[in-house]
């Protein structure tokens, strides 16, 4: 059986068989090592491959190791606290993640309860309206026509119209304001228009 020296000055040189034997010395050893940190066989299984493709991948300087237990503890030691903050920051950012949903989803039940109040108020605020003053809003705000287009439906002036619908947005804010409906500030804005 040859000693770790021997082993490490063969696969400097590029002997697959001592890399084996190495291999097959250690691996059960940093195995349960591994095991003690991550607590799990598959993590363990990949960190001892991973550190054994490192002795690989860096074998021209492998004969500068003194104590190759030691070595190959500390650098899996080092893998398995790179995995754990890895997973620790994936769990940090699954929970914003799942956070940020969360208050999405709230900001979005928030939104839809004062959009319904809202309507519910600005509906209150139309019913007050006379006839004529709650068809011309109707017929611009919710169905989309222009003052001509509602001057040809209501038999009416274009201008009649225009002056109709600018005393039916005063009579609008005004009830709001009355009302103290200071939550309405984007339907003003709306009914500036």
């Amino acid at each position: 059986m040859h000693t770790d020296i021997a082993l490490q000055i063969e696969i400097a040189s590029g002997s697959q068989a001592a890399f084996q034997q190495l291999f097959e010395r250690y691996r059960g050893k940093l195995y349960n090592y591994l095991m003690s940190i991550v607590k799990s066989k598959e993590i363990a299984e990949e960190i001892v491959t991973d550190v054994f493709l490192k002795i690989w991948m860096g074998r021209e300087l492998i004969t500068d190791i003194q104590n190759m237990d030691a070595f190959l503890r500390k650098v899996a030691c080092n893998k398995a606290l790179d995995f754990l903050r890895i997973a620790s920051r994936k769990a940090a950012l699954q929970k914003l993640l799942k956070r940020e949903i969360e208050l999405t989803r709230e900001r979005e039940a928030d939104y839809k309860i004062q959009e319904q109040e809202c309507k519910m108020i600005i509906n209150r605020a139309i019913q007050q309206l006379s006839p004529q003053r709650r068809m011309v809003f109707t017929l611009s705000r919710m169905g989309g026509l222009s003052y001509d287009e509602i001057a040809q439906q209501l038999n009416l002036s274009r201008n009649t119209v225009r002056n109709t619908m600018a005393e039916t947005l005063r009579s609008i804010r005004t009830y709001l304001c009355k009302n103290e409906i200071t939550h309405l500030v984007l339907l003003l804005i709306w009914l500036k228009h």
